[in-house]
């Protein structure tokens, strides 16, 4: 089939017209033959199979039936009449029952005549009754296409409200694959086919649509779902590859004098095995001539900003400047006073630019930036602004991406008339099955080992009812000298009700650790910035020992003194939350604990997320988890960067598929990178049209 043809708009297809067009396109974006053709079923019905009124159970399942209607009544009910049927077959009898509609359908059934009957049983008075079946003569049904296995598409209220139901959807869909004779173009080579025991396209689409049976749907799903995900990290790779090849990058030849220095003689601790090596991945990006664009993955806790730092310093040594971007004011700060205050006595000159830089000193550091003078800028979205001039851009690091968008990192890249080096850092760590597909253009580095001395956190479970030992626990961490956290969920909806949480929490608190004995800060969204840092600042300080607080915290706050943090309703919070919040203690060398405390009533998932906090601290198992709980749209957040908008594939449930489809996307790019082998051809030809139709990050949204 010409692809051309696929690609003529719906409303010349027999059925449809401008108003059902209409509707179609903003409802289910579908414009063209090649959209309906690729909406593809969410479930099916079994029609395979035929029961007798004797089979049937009370199991609320839908059947088919055959059998005939022996005799018709009107039932008078409290409100309106009922139409009932008495069917028959070998087997018994049950009834039909219809509660609208009923003079069209006692105008139009015929008695003792053979039907097929479909739809779901009740047991109802002692016996079974179908409401509003779906009916069809027994002669008919033989002469239809065999739809065994009904489609069950995607609809909406509107859709179904004007009059465009899922039969009306496969009566299109059948029309469709009559003017197209039912063959289509094939996207995958010979040998793909060959290899993997694939079915034709062809026979993909039509058994996705009118499946005989579940084995031949499983085949129809399996082969449409490869090809989908072939051609995602077939871009991915080629985006990849192809860059490496074009962008040159800057060569970072010198370990200098800086870099040795710092190591040498300003560094605080030993590096980890892990940091090591990822120093080591990414000096050899730096020295390969072609620009490097890493993600950097490592636990809350694990020494990014380290690696960061002494990447900056390879960059300055080699005479580039660097700047470092963080999605907030908060982490930012705390970026450049820690960087700072390692960075002491070395002459490197570094600066802060957030939306609260004054004018007068962000003057001075535009025009240090453009005379080089500044080695180090770190800052928020500040960073982005046109004024932001540099002299020679070489490193670029953005912190927790997910939190930036494509193009607001690629505004860094145009810095420059080359793009600088990019790093990306985050502590949320990203299943590998989302990794290879969001950030399949990326080299992925991570850091999997806490620095020495650490010692891993504690969880564990408790009911409000243990409210009592939990307060003892703290007044002995108290003792101590440790700190402790009291955290509140912040849900924007309830606003209200949480800060009444807080507040009552905040007054059972004071009640038991009363003044003067302790102090207690408070934190939460309604404060005014100047009182939330006041607060923030007593508490870094040492001199409250309790902060009760909303979940501002969650980001970029260092107590190395605290030990203890409380997640109060914690089964309001997901699971990457939960090991963020967690990661706020931990940071000294003392053993810390995090307590989960909930209420008795709890639904499954809420429990599987406490089981699993309970069970490890390990990030990268929290997150499959959490994928597999939320979905991948969930987990990236619709606003930020990870929708997949995958039309068949689910890359959590099909990771293996994903995993197959990449190894053939990596063996096929590595031995024919121009695709210009005859058997290559088709994909080529294919991939051409695919990008000229959905770039890459139209599935990123």
């Amino acid at each position: 089939m010409n692809a051309n043809f696929l690609q003529t708009p719906i409303t010349y297809l027999k059925g449809v017209g401008p108003h059902r067009a209409q509707i179609l396109q903003s409802e289910l974006g579908i414009g063209t033959y090649q959209d309906l053709l690729n909406l593809f079923p969410n479930r099916y019905i079994d029609k395979t199979q035929y029961y007798t009124i004797g089979q049937l159970q009370r199991s609320n399942a839908d059947v088919q039936i055959v059998g005939k209607i022996i005799h018709l009544k009107t039932v008078e009910q409290k409100k309106g009449k009922r139409l009932v049927a008495t069917f028959v077959d070998d087997t018994g009898e049950m009834e039909l029952v219809w509660f609208r509609g009923q003079k069209w359908i006692r105008e139009n059934l015929k008695l003792n005549i053979p039907y097929v009957i479909f739809g779901r049983c009740n047991w109802y008075n002692g016996k079974f009754s179908m409401p509003h079946p779906e009916m069809e003569l027994l002669t008919e049904h033989e002469k239809g296409l065999k739809i065994t296995m009904q489609p069950i598409y995607p609809s909406t209220e509107k859709l179904g409200n004007s009059g465009i139901t899922n039969r009306v959807i496969n009566k299109l869909q059948q029309q469709l694959f009559i003017e197209t004779k039912a063959r289509f173009r094939e996207t995958l080579s010979d040998s793909l086919l060959h290899d993997l025991k694939l079915i034709t396209k062809s026979e993909a689409l039509f058994n996705i649509h009118f499946p005989k049976d579940q084995a031949l749907l499983a085949k129809a799903q399996f082969r449409l779902k490869f090809e989908e995900l072939f051609y995602l990290q077939f871009q991915l790779i080629s985006k990849k590859m192809l860059r490496k090849q074009k962008i040159k990058g800057f060569n970072f030849d010198q370990v200098g004098e800086r870099f040795n220095d710092f190591y040498k003689n300003h560094l605080p601790f030993e590096l980890t095995n892990a940091q090591k090596r990822v120093i080591k991945e990414i000096r050899a990006d730096l020295g390969s001539n072609a620009q490097m664009n890493r993600l950097l993955q490592g636990d809350v806790g694990s020494g990014k900003t380290i690696v960061a730092l002494m990447t900056m310093l390879l960059a300055i040594d080699n005479d580039y400047q660097a700047c470092l971007m963080a999605p907030t004011e908060i982490l930012a700060n705390q970026h450049f006073n820690g960087i700072k205050e390692l960075l002491e006595d070395m002459g490197v000159r570094i600066a802060l630019l957030t939306g609260s830089t004054k004018k007068s000193e962000r003057n001075i550091i535009h025009q240090q930036l453009e005379s080089g003078e500044l080695h180090i800028l770190i800052g928020t979205h500040a960073l982005l602004e046109d004024k932001v001039k540099y002299k020679n851009l070489g490193l670029a690091i953005v912190d927790e991406q997910h939190r930036f968008g494509v193009a607001q990192r690629s505004k860094l890249w145009h810095k420059n008339e080359f793009p600088p080096h990019i790093l990306v850092m985050t502590a949320t760590p990203i299943p590998r099955t989302l990794a290879m597909s969001l950030y399949g253009d990326l080299d992925i580095s991570v850091i999997d080992e806490l620095p020495p001395g650490r010692k891993a956190i504690k969880t564990v479970h408790r009911y409000d009812s243990n409210r009592l030992k939990v307060f003892g626990f703290i007044k002995d961490e108290i003792k101590k000298g440790r700190q402790i956290y009291v955290v509140y969920p912040l849900i924007q909806e309830s606003e209200a009700l949480d800060y009444k949480d807080l507040m009552d929490g905040y007054e059972s608190i004071a009640r038991d650790f009363p003044l003067p004995e302790y102090q207690i800060s408070i934190v939460h969204g309604k404060m005014k910035p100047a009182d939330k840092d006041y607060e923030m600042e007593r508490f870094v300080k040492g001199e409250t020992q309790i902060m009760v607080a909303t979940t501002v915290i969650e980001v970029g706050v260092n107590v190395p003194n605290a030990s203890v943090m409380i997640i109060e309703s914690a089964e309001r919070f997901g699971l990457s939350q939960l090991h963020q919040l967690r990661g706020r203690v931990g940071r000294g060398a003392d053993q810390s604990y995090c307590i989960l405390m909930t209420s008795h009533k709890l639904s499954s998932e809420a429990k599987t997320r406490l089981e699993t906090m309970v069970r490890t601290n390990d990030g990268f198992e929290i997150a499959e988890v959490d994928l597999k709980l939320r979905g991948p749209g969930d987990l990236m957040g619709t606003q930020q960067s990870g929708i997949l908008n995958l039309r068949i594939a689910d890359i959590v449930k099909d990771n293996d598929i994903l995993k197959t489809a990449r190894h053939y996307a990596i063996k096929i790019l590595k031995e024919d990178p121009g695709l210009e082998k005859p058997e290559n051809l088709i994909l080529r030809h294919t991939y051409a049209q695919i990008v000229k139709q959905k770039n890459i990050w139209n599935y990123i949204s």
